[in-house]
């Protein structure tokens, strides 16, 4: 006959194990949801790191690093009225560089990226202190024109909510020829595995699921126009003033397009390029 010890101590080691099978159900829908997400923000060259291996990014020519998409797929929507600009004249820069710029920027002190597009100027206040690797090669791309006349090829208005801009091939296959560090996943503003409106964060080829491709950033970057869940896995290095807000909604209201086959990128439906790129201190 079982005792009343024998019995409570039979209840405990049954609630015990039921709250070690929760904790492991959580753990394995937590790797199920980061590998989706992952899946979403996943590379889109496939063998990248062979790239690397073999030095394929040291050259100055017409070669790119691939960065990380950093949207889900949306699904399609009704086309809106496209209600942007047409492109000023001008073509894209397709010039890459071996290394990662030299430090330049004053860390103490206040940057604004300006970015004037077609349907309307963003300012981003930058983050030179909490993300200056960031910051300093964004100040050096743009005063080397690799924005200008860039497409934003990728809006995600399902999931997830951002603009994602700085390829100069459009298809978010394109880079700088450099990586640069992961900064600032730290930053007080990312509470909860959301990235408020207005970040303005890097992408990436960090895969959650395999933990690979830490510090990969290269020009890549998104503009989150609604709050947004995802891990702090992409430098927050800006933010977008009241102004610029209101050039995203405009932006995101107009829609997304189908799929690409191609490149995965839902494009947005409105035409949206950055006729000119300016980093300014202040």
């Amino acid at each position: 006959m079982v005792s009343q010890e024998q019995r409570r101590r039979q209840l405990a080691r049954e609630k015990f194990l039921r709250q070690q099978q929760r904790r492991t159900d959580a753990r394995r829908k937590s790797r199920i949801r980061n590998s989706v997400i992952a899946s979403a923000l996943g590379v889109v060259l496939v063998g990248s790191g062979a790239l690397y291996a073999t030095g394929a990014l040291e050259q100055d020519d017409d070669k790119t690093n691939a960065n990380a998409e950093v949207t889900p797929s949306a699904a399609p929507t009704d086309k809106a009225p496209d209600p942007c600009d047409k492109p000023a004249g001008g073509k894209a820069a397709s010039k890459t560089w071996k290394k990662e710029p030299a430090m330049s920027i004053d860390k103490s002190a206040k940057y604004t990226m300006k970015l004037d597009t077609t349907c309307g100027a963003i300012d981003v206040a930058l983050k030179a202190s909490a993300a200056p690797h960031t910051v300093n090669s964004f100040d050096f791309l743009a005063n080397k024109g690799y924005f200008d006349h860039t497409k934003c090829h990728r809006l995600t208005d399902q999931g997830i909510y951002v603009l994602q801009c700085g390829d100069p091939q459009g298809t978010g296959a394109g880079g700088p020829g450099y990586t640069i560090p992961d900064e600032n996943l730290k930053d007080a503003s990312l509470k909860g595995n959301v990235y408020p409106a207005g970040t303005v964060a890097m992408a990436n080829q960090y895969n959650a699921q395999t933990q690979q491709g830490r510090d990969s950033g290269g020009s890549q970057f998104f503009l989150v126009y609604q709050d947004s869940q995802l891990p702090p896995d992409y430098t927050p290095f800006g933010t977008v003033s009241e102004a610029g807000m209101k050039v995203l909604k405009k932006i995101a209201d107009a829609g997304a397009q189908p799929m690409d086959p191609q490149t995965g990128n839902t494009a947005p439906n409105a035409t949206v390029v950055i006729n000119k790129a300016t980093v300014t201190k202040s």
